[in-house]
């Protein structure tokens, strides 16, 4: 179930196979999508456009990404990419579980600085949608984990933007010793929310 702030009650949309659930911030979903099974093994219609634009995600998307993480506490984020080029973001898990993050980097918005997290996981195969405007990122709870995620904005490196993952004002839980976490250099150097320009 999702994780994170406040006690905003969760408000299905549905069309087709898709299901989408309200988290406790405006802007980013929890989606689900029917799995047909039979004895051969699994069927999903991961993405449909129709659907998806039908339950508020009408963006394109242009590009697809995947990550595969070694070591469970592998965290990668916070990212983000800031306008001409900001990103949403359609997340799924192939292989493995994660605790996926968004926090809220809109300027104007009343949860400004605030978070919601979610665990994915190829067994409930939960996605999340994360809309410009929010800094995505996540921490791997088993080895070899996969992760992909539909964008809708190209990478544009003169765009590109880290906010720390352990920045105690943002309040994330992470479920992991800091000292353990596996980051990378440029992940390590992220500036705290404090000191980020306004991005949004």
């Amino acid at each position: 179930m999702p994780e994170g702030i406040g006690s905003v009650p969760p408000e299905a949309r549905r069309s087709g196979n898709v299901t989408a659930q309200s988290l406790p911030l405006a802007g980013p979903l929890l989606i689900s999508v029917r799995r047909f099974a039979d004895a051969r093994g699994v069927f999903t219609e991961a993405y449909s456009r129709r659907d998806f634009a039908a339950i508020g995600i009408p963006d394109e998307f242009v590009q697809d990404n995947q990550s595969m993480s070694v070591a469970t506490g592998t965290v990668r984020g916070l990212h983000f990419q800031i306008a001409p080029h900001a990103q949403g973001k359609l997340v799924r898990v192939l292989r493995g579980r994660v605790l996926d993050v968004a926090v809220d980097l809109r300027a104007a918005s009343p949860s400004f600085g605030q978070h919601v997290a979610a665990e994915l996981s190829a067994a409930n195969g939960l996605m999340m949608w994360v809309p410009p405007g929010f800094a995505h990122g996540f921490v791997t709870r088993e080895p070899e984990t996969e992760v992909a995620y539909k964008v809708t904005a190209l990478y544009a490196p003169d765009c590109d933007r880290s906010l720390a993952w352990d920045d105690p004002s943002l309040g994330i839980d992470w479920g992991l010793d800091p000292a353990e976490a596996v980051l990378s250099d440029k992940d390590r150097r992220a500036p705290r929310l404090a000191d980020l320009s306004p991005a949004f």
